[in-house]
C-alpha cells in the first residue's frame, strides 16, 4: 500500500456536522402494530354457514336408525405384546349388548398377536370363517375376483378394523379374500376359543342365541327404517301401509363459551396510550386467540369435533402412503354434494408432489379472492388444525354444509359473540368514560352438527387418513 494513503488514514478527522445516532434521538419512530405468529387463515370458520341459537341448544331431528355397533375396537400397545381394549368389543355387531365386564375380559384375553408380511393372505373367499381377526396396525386389502380382471380391490382396512365376526354368530364362509397390502400386526381370536368360551358361561350362549333370534328390521342402505313403497306395477293391488319414523332422544348441542378476563393496568393505559390504544390492541390480540381457540374445538373436540364424530364407514386410508389423485376421487365419490377438503398444508404439500410425480399440474382455483388448490373443482383449502401424528400421519376431511343440504353449520348466540361470518376482522374498541382494571372478553364456540355420531347419519363428513411421507 502507498505511503502517502497510510498517513492519511491515521490522522483523526474533527466531526463536522451532527452524528446520526444523536440526530436519531429527536426523531419520531415508525411504529408497527402488535404481531402475532399465531395467527393463521381460519378456513374452517370462514366457510360454515353460522346459525342463531336463540335458546342456546340445537337439536339434531333424524329419522329413525338401527345401529348394530359397526364401530372401530382400540387397542392397548404399551408393551411388547398387544392388546385389545375389552370395553371396545362392543363395537362388533355380536357382542354389542354385553354387559359382563369379566366375559369381555375373558375374550380380550383369548386374542393372540400375530405378524403378517406384506402380500400374506389372511382369509380366502368362499372359505369358511374360522377366526375373527382384529387389525392393530397396517393395511389390508379387501378382494374378490373382477368381471373382467382377475381381482378387484373393495377397499382398504386399517388400525382398529376386525373382519370374520360372522364365525361368532354361527357357520359362515368369507366373502372376501384379505390380504395384508403392508406390515401389519393382528389379533386372532379363533372359533374354536370363542366356542370354549362360550360352553363355559351360559349367559354368552344365551345372548348369541337371543342375537341369531332377533328379526331384522327393514332398512335402506343408510340403516335408516324402510318406508314401504309400491312401484312398477300393473292393475289394481294393495298399496302398503307406511309411516316416516324419527329418533326418540335425538342429539342436542348446547353452546359453548371460551372465554378469558384480560387485564390491563390504568397506569400503562393512562401514560401509555399512545400512538397506539392499549386497550385496543390487547382486546384485538386476545380475540385473535379466541378465534384460534373456537376453530381448534370445531375441529379436535372430544365431543362435537370433526375428527371425533367421523363415522367408521366414512373412514378410509391412502393405498400407499401420500394421498394421491385417486385416493381423493375415493373420497369424494363417498358422499354427495362435497363443497370444501380440508387439511394441514403439509398434507396438500405431499398431495401436490404426487401430482407432480404423475405428471400432472396440481390444479387451482380462485376461492374469496385467494388462489387455492383444488381437485375436481372442490377447494383443498388448508387447517392447521387437524394434528399430524408423530409417525407423520394426518387426516382429509370431506364436507358438505348447510342446514338445507343436511351439513355442517356453525351455532352462535346474537349478543354474545362478534358475527363468526367475519372472523378475520374480529377486533374491538371498546368506549368506555372510565378505565377499569381489567378488561373482560369472551366468544361463543361455534357447534357443529352431528357428523357421524350415529350410523349412517346423514350428516356424516368422510374423513382420508393419509402419510406424508
Amino acid at each position: 500500500m502507498p505511503e502517502h494513503i497510510s498517513q492519511v488514514e491515521d490522522t483523526l478527522v474533527e466531526p463536522s456536522a451532527t452524528g446520526v445516532d444523536a440526530a436519531r434521538n429527536l426523531a419520531h419512530t415508525a411504529k408497527s402494530v402488535p404481531q402475532m405468529q399465531a395467527i393463521s387463515s381460519r378456513w374452517l370458520l370462514r366457510i360454515l354457514p353460522w346459525v342463531d341459537v336463540p335458546g342456546g341448544t340445537y337439536r339434531v331431528n333424524r329419522r329413525l336408525a338401527f345401529t348394530v355397533g359397526d364401530g372401530r375396537v382400540a387397542f392397548d400397545t404399551t408393551g411388547a405384546r398387544p392388546r385389545v381394549l375389552p370395553k371396545t368389543l362392543r363395537e362388533i355387531p355380536v357382542l354389542k349388548d354385553i354387559d359382563d365386564e369379566s366375559l369381555l375380559m375373558a375374550l380380550a384375553s383369548s386374542f393372540s398377536p400375530r405378524e403378517v408380511e406384506p402380500g400374506v393372505t389372511l382369509a380366502h373367499a368362499a372359505r369358511k370363517t374360522d377366526e375373527l381377526v382384529l387389525v392393530v396396525d397396517g393395511k389390508v386389502d379387501r378382494i374378490t375376483p373382477g368381471a373382467y380382471t382377475e381381482s378387484v380391490s373393495h377397499g382398504l382396512l386399517d388400525g382398529g378394523s376386525y373382519f370374520g365376526e360372522q364365525c361368532l354368530a354361527g357357520k359362515s364362509t368369507w366373502k372376501h379374500t384379505h390380504r395384508a397390502v403392508t406390515a401389519c400386526t393382528v389379533l386372532v381370536l379363533p372359533r374354536e376359543d370363542f366356542k370354549r368360551i362360550c360352553s363355559a358361561s351360559p349367559d354368552l350362549a344365551a345372548h348369541l342365541a337371543a342375537y341369531g333370534a332377533r328379526p331384522r328390521t327393514a332398512v335402506n342402505r343408510r340403516g335408516e327404517a324402510e318406508i314401504a313403497l309400491a312401484s312398477g306395477y300393473s292393475g289394481e293391488v294393495r298399496l302398503p301401509d307406511t309411516f316416516v319414523d324419527y329418533e326418540e332422544s335425538p342429539r342436542e348441542y348446547p353452546l359453548n363459551v371460551a372465554q378469558t378476563v384480560l387485564r390491563i393496568n390504568t397506569r400503562v393505559s393512562d401514560l401509555y396510550n399512545g400512538p397506539q390504544d392499549q386497550t385496543e390492541q390487547q382486546l384485538r390480540l386476545t380475540i385473535e386467540a379466541l378465534r384460534e381457540r373456537q376453530e381448534q374445538e370445531l375441529v379436535t373436540h372430544p365431543e362435537f369435533g370433526l375428527l371425533n364424530n367421523v363415522d367408521p364407514a366414512q373412514r378410509i386410508s391412502t393405498r400407499h402412503g401420500p394421498p394421491t389423485p385417486d385416493d381423493l376421487d375415493e373420497l369424494i365419490s363417498m358422499r354427495r354434494q362435497t363443497k370444501f377438503l380440508l387439511a394441514h398444508r403439509r398434507t396438500i404439500a405431499a398431495f401436490a408432489r404426487e401430482c407432480t410425480r404423475a405428471g400432472i399440474c396440481p390444479p387451482g382455483t380462485e376461492f374469496e379472492g385467494h388462489h387455492v388448490v383444488a381437485w375436481r373443482g372442490v377447494p383443498f383449502l388448508p387447517c392447521n388444525k387437524i394434528p399430524i401424528s408423530p409417525n407423520l400421519t394426518s387426516s382429509v376431511i370431506a364436507m358438505r354444509t348447510g342446514e338445507d343440504n343436511g351439513g355442517l353449520v356453525g351455532l352462535y348466540q346474537r349478543g354474545i359473540a362478534p358475527s363468526p361470518q367475519r372472523p378475520r376482522q374480529a377486533s374491538a374498541s371498546p368506549a368506555c368514560s372510565s378505565r377499569p382494571s381489567h378488561q373482560s372478553t369472551e366468544a361463543a364456540t361455534g357447534r357443529v352438527p352431528d357428523s357421524g355420531s350415529l350410523l349412517h347419519s346423514p350428516t356424516v363428513q368422510p374423513i382420508l387418513t393419509v402419510t406424508l411421507v
